[in-house]
């Protein structure tokens, strides 16, 4: 990984990183108007990596505080990538919650918020926004990452906090921009991928595999350019969840006794998520100049998925046979999968060369099929009940509009760079589950069984002024004016439908960001910034069950409304950098989801509540350095250190008589650490060890689960992983890796893969 430099300027960011949907991306600052910093080197075999995108220069400023990149080439050098957000998997203070190759619930985690914040990062994928902020939730919150191949990566930048006044308060914990590329003459790559996971727990125990294969092409034809891929996947997951019981069933032997994280039984009646994946994707972006200084822009993506979640119990009757022992949740644990998702994407650009330039870019993200089916209940033995559920998204999705330009008043090398935009987007829920007559046929619909659904939509004004006060000082200063409105919830549960009310909310939020080049290779960057993140469609309208425990929406969610401020000291190296971030956020009204086992309720029950004020503040320390002691020695890592403590929450139930006030924050590990180490021999050879460390975190609000290493804890792990690339000629490719090379055993409320082998192979023509 390395910082984005300073002096990439007006090449270095391609179309590819235009604003889209909740914010609007931005390019770097003009060369004239920056201080030059040294950029990383890195010795490669001597062919074309990656072709370098074609497009015109970028013409927005540059994000205004701390960003890091890690490139196609580092990629291809240090990580096991089978899945696209594989490619950000040792990025400082970034964590992504992947359970199984091909995970669709792979949600980002940032240096001040955790697992369960979906909707406090924002991740695109060119122009398109892929973040799912219909929910902030570790199910349909995660971002789609399905709609994209690592193989056709360009380069990943992430940038931490929400001071660029042309993003929404989502940004809060970051932002994360996925650019692929468009080789500038034709090619075509081809992939295959294989992985082999050796998994043993509790009386679950066998090897799964998964197979990849992947096609890319693409070519410029004068003014006319292209790049289409498509991948499958077949994949076997292990075990992603245990069926538990406070108690053994009656007539049954096989049991296994456990606690749960709070230290209560849970005995451990099977296995269950035991997922059988066949994933598709097909994708491609084209590109046309239709004059010298105008281009347009059409991305396309289809993705698919069909899969089913097995489950293997470990109960016997007294005869010695299997049985289910009369628990339901094997029953709810075991379903069939189908969904077909669609984006699409049109921009203009303009570069004129002038002092004025502008980009309109519009993006559609749907749902076009998305059913999960499964029985409604378990019989004698191992069978289940005729009839079943059927749980639909079809028709949810979200629609974004952005126009924005550039104005510099005294010319490229002036003073002033001013940016300004305007923003529109809808975001639809649409959650019905449904009576099966015969569970294993979906089209059997006998009537409503549960209902969510309802829009939000949100306009926005910003502008912004990259003002060069004085040499060596860069000030960049902004604001954001947004309106939001929820409208037409409903939910149905049982015989009870509830229209819910319409809710409406505006903020402004500023930004400020000063940074000082104190030297050549000496940068001090000073920021501080509002945010205000607006509830999404599922924490105001989604009524799920998970297990034996029921979420319940709030249409009366406030706003959050969160003050950053940052303060980093880097220094450049030759060969690398060394940077220091100490940040701080205190977010009043905060949603987050909260589990109250009172007596007054039947089962446990989730709820979204707005907490009183949050607070994370903390220190990040990340390194870069090539050619360390020995010519070839890549060494890199980070190590973030947060406080995220609960200031006051007066929506806290407890049974215990428990407070949630001076606990920590749930799913933010108080430590996290990254190292990794490459080595390159020769050009063709590059062999990496990398490790990754994450610290003790909590899932309740009141700390009580203090449990480890059971189903749904949160457990502190220190995994290892190894990736050798080997580039046999200018064509021909060939990696090898083991990721969690370790075998370490840990719960992030799923259990997590133990040691898997990749090997990939890639040919280029």
């Amino acid at each position: 990984m390395q910082p984005i430099p300073l002096t990439s300027a007006r090449t270095a960011l391609p179309l590819a990183m235009l604003a889209s949907s909740i914010a609007m991306a931005q390019t770097t600052q003009d060369a004239s108007n920056t201080t030059p910093a040294p950029m990383k080197t890195t010795t490669l075999a001597p062919i074309s990596v990656s072709a370098r995108m074609h497009t015109p220069p970028a013409s927005k400023p540059d994000f205004p505080a701390t960003q890091t990149r890690v490139s196609a080439a580092q990629i291809d050098a240090t990580v096991n990538a089978l899945d696209v957000e594989d490619a950000a998997r040792y990025m400082p203070s970034i964590f992504i919650r992947k359970r199984n190759i091909g995970d669709t619930q792979p949600v980002i985690a940032t240096r001040n918020w955790g697992v369960n914040a979906s909707a406090r990062t924002l991740v695109y994928v060119d122009d398109i926004p892929i973040s799912a902020l219909i929910a902030n939730n570790n199910t349909i919150g995660a971002p789609r990452w399905g709609m994209v191949s690592p193989e056709q990566i360009d380069h990943v930048d992430m940038l931490y906090g929400p001071y660029s006044a042309a993003y929404a308060g989502n940004a809060m914990g970051g932002v994360m921009h996925i650019v692929t590329r468009t080789p500038d003459k034709p090619e075509v790559t081809i992939q295959q991928t294989e992985a082999l996971q050796a998994y043993d727990f509790y009386n679950t125990k066998g090897h799964y595999s998964t197979s990849k294969t992947s096609v890319t092409a693409g070519g410029r034809n004068g003014k006319f350019s292209w790049f289409v891929g498509a991948s499958g996947l077949n994949s076997f997951s292990e075990p992603l969840s245990y069926i538990t019981s406070a108690s053994i069933p009656a007539g049954t032997t096989g049991t296994i006794p456990a606690n749960n994280k709070v230290g209560q039984p849970a005995n451990v009646l099977g296995a269950a998520g035991l997922l059988h994946s066949r994933q598709l994707n097909l994708n491609g972006k084209f590109a046309y100049e239709l004059t010298p200084w105008l281009q347009a822009a059409y991305w396309i993506g289809f993705w698919s998925n069909h899969g089913q979640s097995r489950v293997q119990t470990y109960l016997s009757n007294a005869q010695g046979a299997p049985t289910y022992g009369k628990s339901s949740a094997f029953a709810s644990n075991s379903a069939f999968l189908s969904a077909h998702h669609l984006m699409q994407a049109l921009s203009l650009k303009t570069d004129t060369g002038g002092n004025i330039d502008g980009s309109l870019v519009i993006t559609h993200y749907d749902y076009t099929k998305d059913n999960q089916w499964s029985p409604a209940g378990v019989a004698s033995g191992v069978t289940f009940t005729p009839n079943g559920l059927l749980a639909s998204y079809g028709g949810t999705g979200w629609s974004t509009a952005d126009l924005s330009g550039i104005w510099r008043p005294q010319g490229h090398a002036g003073a002033h760079e001013i940016s300004a935009g305007v923003h529109a987007d809808e975001y639809t829920l649409a959650n019905p589950t449904y009576n099966l007559a015969a569970w294993q046929a979906p089209s059997s619909i006998t009537g409503l069984y549960a209902a969510g659904r309802g829009k939000t939509r949100t306009h926005a004004l910003w502008v912004q002024d990259a003002w060069r006060i004085a040499p060596g000082w860069l000030a960049t200063i902004g604001g954001r004016y947004e309106t939001w409105r929820a409208s037409d919830g409903f939910n149905f549960s049982g015989k009870t439908a509830v229209h819910q009310p319409g809710e409406r909310a505006s903020a402004f939020s500023p930004k400020l960001s000063v940074r000082w080049d104190a030297a050549p290779s000496w940068h001090v960057t000073a920021s501080a910034a509002k945010a205000v993140r607006f509830p999404t469609v599922a924490e105001l309208y989604q009524l799920v069950a998970t297990g034996a425990t029921f979420t319940s929406p709030n249409a009366n969610l406030k706003p959050e409304r969160d003050v950053s401020g940052e303060l980093a000291i880097e220094h450049t190296l030759e060969e690398g950098f060394v940077r220091t971030s100490l940040f701080q956020e205190n977010t009043r009204d905060a949603i987050i989801s909260q589990t109250s086992t009172l007596p007054s309720y039947a089962v446990p029950v989730t709820f979204f509540t707005n907490v009183g004020e949050v607070r994370n503040r903390g220190i990040e320390l990340a390194a870069d350095h090539d050619n360390v002691l020995i010519e070839g020695l890549e060494l890199s890592g980070s190590v973030t250190y947060v406080d995220s403590t609960v200031l006051s929450n007066d929506s806290f139930a407890s049974n215990s008589g428990s407070t949630s006030d001076g606990k920590h924050v749930p799913y933010v590990p108080r430590w996290r650490a990254t190292a990794v180490a490459t080595y390159r021999p020769t050009p063709a050879w590059a062999f990496t060890l990398a490790g990754r460390y994450s610290g003790k975190q909590y899932s309740t609000m009141d700390n009580t689960d203090s449990t480890a290493d059971v189903y749904g804890a949160f457990d502190t792990f220190v995994v290892f992983d190894l990736h050798a690339n080997y580039q046999v000629n200018e064509q021909l490719s060939a990696s090898f890796g083991v990721d969690n090379l370790n075998n370490r055993q840990y719960f992030l409320f799923h259990p997590f893969p133990q040691r898997t082998f990749v090997a990939s192979v890639k040919l280029r023509l």
